[in-house]
């Protein structure tokens, strides 16, 4: 009796998966099925493909050691509806002996049985983000960019947030999300968006989480099979302000911020100027 109600609540939650590979699993979040190149890859990374209801809805690289992640990569639908109230954690980033399903950390505890400690060392919690002072939690992939409820729902896991500059995120970010993305996208068939941060040297939870130093985002447009576009913004994560780019001049910046040699954040079809 007890196995079964444990199967039917993990049947009611959302599911996200951590992969050893983005192109075999959930490459259709990528222009072309090409995640960024290697460069931005943190050292100790989990590639997640964020499964709802039995349905990839984005992916999501995340940072293990800084407990955020790196960037999370969808395709944009803008839709209406209720913003969701519930979030989740990822089972599966304490061991791949546990199950894809997503869950509140509540369920983990105390249905499950869930080790406080394990689940702490392996992620960001909800208590990381309790008593900040002007920053909040931040979407990467916005529900707002998604087209119905289940996509929606599916963004509010905490490895798709970090910690953002509150007036940031419920300023200037927030207008390029709702205003600029929807005025860029105009005539656009599919649009490809990567939303990503570069860590910064400071944390917040008493050090158990990287508060990023810029939070940055690039848009592949496919207009037709013969033409595309692209755009992308970056953000300084202490300062309302957010700066427009050719994604060429968003990936320079990011190979000085990086310190690579060469970032790529899309195929090389998708235009640079």
């Amino acid at each position: 009796m007890l196995l079964l109600l444990l199967l039917f609540q993990f049947s009611m939650l959302g599911n996200s998966e951590v992969v050893t590979s983005f192109e075999n699993t959930c490459p259709q979040f990528f222009f072309r099925e090409t995640p960024p190149n290697d460069a931005i890859k943190p050292a100790n990374p989990a590639q997640i493909c964020q499964l709802y209801k039995n349905q990839y809805r984005f992916a999501t690289l995340y940072d293990r050691d800084n407990r955020i992640p790196i960037y999370s990569a969808y395709v944009y639908q803008p839709g209406y509806g209720k913003r969701p109230d519930s979030w989740m954690v990822e089972p599966q980033l304490m061991g791949s002996n546990y199950q894809k399903e997503m869950a509140t950390e509540w369920t983990l505890l105390n249905d499950i049985g869930v080790d406080q400690g394990l689940l702490n060392k392996s992620q960001a919690v909800l208590q990381d983000y309790k008593n900040l002072t002007n920053f909040n939690r931040g979407h990467l992939n916005p529900s707002g960019h998604q087209p119905d409820p289940d996509y929606r729902a599916a963004t509010f896991t905490l490895t798709n947030i970090v910690p953002q500059f509150m007036k940031l995120n419920s300023g200037k970010w927030n207008n390029y999300e709702q205003e600029e993305m929807m005025s860029r996208t105009e005539g656009c068939a599919t649009t490809y968006v990567v939303v990503g941060v570069v860590p910064g040297n400071n944390y917040i939870a008493g050090g158990r989480v990287n508060k990023p130093s810029h939070i940055w985002s690039a848009a592949c447009c496919e207009i037709d099979n013969n033409r595309r576009k692209s755009w992308a913004v970056i953000a300084l994560n202490d300062q309302n302000a957010v700066e427009l780019l050719t994604l060429g001049e968003l990936e320079e910046k990011l190979v000085g911020l990086y310190r690579k040699e060469e970032i790529l954040l899309f195929d090389s079809d998708c235009p640079r100027q």
